[in-house]
């Protein structure tokens, strides 16, 4: 019994030396902290070194930190380090276990430190030393970077850029600015001296003016938009080359009045809306057209006022009503702005007005207005003469047709469709010289007189004129005349025997038909 209970302790005792031990080593900051050493090297883009003390053992350090440390890594402790920086970063502590007292320590270098500050830290257990540049100097840095940039591109921008005092001086300039003022003034120029001289209206607008800058011995100017801002060292100018403009304006310019004579020696008026629908060009005869005063259409109305000023100056058809009005312009613009509109007006004074709209590059609309009265007047009165020869013709016992020169009737009064029962205007077809004798064959007895108006209308003989007697299959007889009149036509009429009074000369076929 008594060796088991001897047993029984000595494996207790065992037991509790493996548990202390454990302990022991589980509590042992050394492990745990060097695996902290990897994190803790890492640093913010901006450290020179970094070093790593276990109270006042060095554990890691950064590939900056070489330098400092040099062959004696084995042996180098927190006491060697102050001993190089002591100089250059005054403060630093006798040992690490002060920063676990006071926390993070930040300490300025002199003018001797590479780097500008040390930043010390106690993170547990582990004290951190990294030796960086300052804030302040990297804000510095980077300003400075930001300036020299920015000086860089004023100085190398395309167009002139100055500083002008008070007096009027120019106190700084661009490469842009000193290459304008050897141009305009010779490598000799005085760079003080401004070459933009009237610059009193931009500085007052606060807008950009538009200068020029005679050039030497010759009429040509450069012209810029000058534009300025006010700072606390004078005026600082912007001047932007424009000469392309100006070239382009006074093309425009020179065009517009081009068409501007050409349009004044035209006997059609015109007017023509910009997309806004604004009256943007006209010409004199518009005026003497439509009546409307000059200052009016100078005015560049609307499209509307234009066309409600039409109306109320009576120079267009009345409207039924004002609201049919508004509706009946808006089909209208509609339909000039496709092209499609074209019509003829009728004016209580009489006068006749083509007008027709046309669609024109970037939204525009032209119209167009042309005096068709005497076109309209006698076109009527020609009507109307045709209209009353054709009642006197039609007056007329005698059968007429005439045939132009291809053959096709152009002309039958009514006696003809009568007598040959047909009615050239019933169909849409024209009706031929070898239509109309095919009517007269089947309506008439057999003679060569058909043959013979046939060449005679195709002019393969000769054109004088000649008569023959025919007859119907009834037996009625008929004279037949044959006549050539203008533009190669010619002229078929059939009368009855006693109320013809011919010469015997120009009868044809006398022995077959009276045979």
């Amino acid at each position: 019994m008594q060796d088991f209970a001897s047993i029984e302790w000595f494996v207790l005792a065992a037991l509790c030396a493996a548990t202390a031990a454990a302990a022991v080593w589980w509590l042992s900051p050394t492990p745990r902290r060097r695996g902290m050493a990897h994190d803790l090297l890492a640093t913010d883009g901006r450290t020179d070194a970094v070093f790593l003390f276990d109270d006042n053992s060095l554990i890691g350090w950064s590939s900056g930190a070489r330098k400092f440390i040099g062959d004696q890594a084995e042996n180098f402790d927190w006491s060697m380090l102050r001993d190089q920086l002591a100089r250059s970063y005054p403060g630093l502590p006798q040992s690490p276990g002060f920063l676990k007292d006071v926390g993070p320590l930040v300490l300025s270098g002199t003018a001797a430190a590479e780097s500008r500050e040390a930043h010390c830290e106690w993170i547990d257990g582990v004290t951190r030393v990294q030796l960086r540049r300052s804030a302040l100097e990297e804000q510095n840095k980077s300003l400075d970077q930001e300036l020299t940039t920015l000086r860089a591109a004023v100085h190398q921008a395309p167009y002139p850029v100055w500083l002008q005092s008070e007096e009027g001086n120019v106190t700084w300039s661009n490469l842009a600015y000193d290459n304008l003022s050897q141009k305009i003034r010779g490598r000799n120029a005085d760079f003080a001296d401004p070459l933009f001289t009237d610059l009193h209206d931009p500085m007052t607008s606060g807008k950009p003016e538009r200068i020029s800058i005679p050039l030497p011995e010759s009429k040509k100017k450069l012209w810029y938009n000058v534009s300025t801002t006010e700072t606390e060292a004078g005026w600082l100018c912007h001047a932007v080359d424009v000469n392309a403009v100006v070239d382009a304006e006074v093309a425009q310019r020179n065009f517009v009045q081009t068409l501007a004579k050409t349009f004044a020696q035209l006997s059609i008026g015109l007017a023509i809306f910009d997309r806004n629908r604004q009256l943007v060009l006209f010409n004199p005869v518009l005026i003497d057209l439509t009546a409307l005063p000059a200052n009016f259409l100078s005015s560049r109305p609307n499209l509307l006022t234009f066309f409600d000023r039409l109306r109320d100056q009576r120079m267009m058809p009345e409207p039924k009503s004002y609201s049919s009005w508004r509706h009946q312009m808006a089909d209208l613009l509609e339909a000039a702005a496709e092209g499609r509109y074209q019509e003829t007006w009728s004016l209580p004074s009489g006068s006749v007005y083509k007008v027709s709209g046309r669609p024109h590059p970037d939204g525009a609309i032209a119209f167009l207005f042309e005096d068709i009265t005497a076109e309209v007047t006698l076109t009527r009165q020609f009507r109307s003469e045709l209209e009353m020869g054709q009642s006197i013709l039609d007056q007329m016992d005698e059968a007429i047709a005439v045939f132009a020169s291809d053959g096709t009737m152009t002309f039958c009064n009514t006696a003809y469709g009568s007598l040959w029962q047909m009615d050239p205007e019933a169909s849409f077809a024209k009706v031929s010289i070898m239509d109309a004798s095919r009517v007269w064959q089947n309506t008439a007895a057999p003679t060569p007189v058909w043959g013979e108006i046939r060449d005679f209308v195709a002019g393969y003989k000769g054109r004088e004129a000649w008569w023959s007697r025919v007859q119907l299959r009834d037996g009625t007889p008929l004279i037949c005349k044959v006549s050539a009149i203008q533009n190669g036509a010619t002229m078929v009429s059939f009368r009855p025997p006693e109320t013809a009074a011919l010469p015997a000369n120009q009868e044809r076929f006398p022995a077959i038909t009276q045979g």
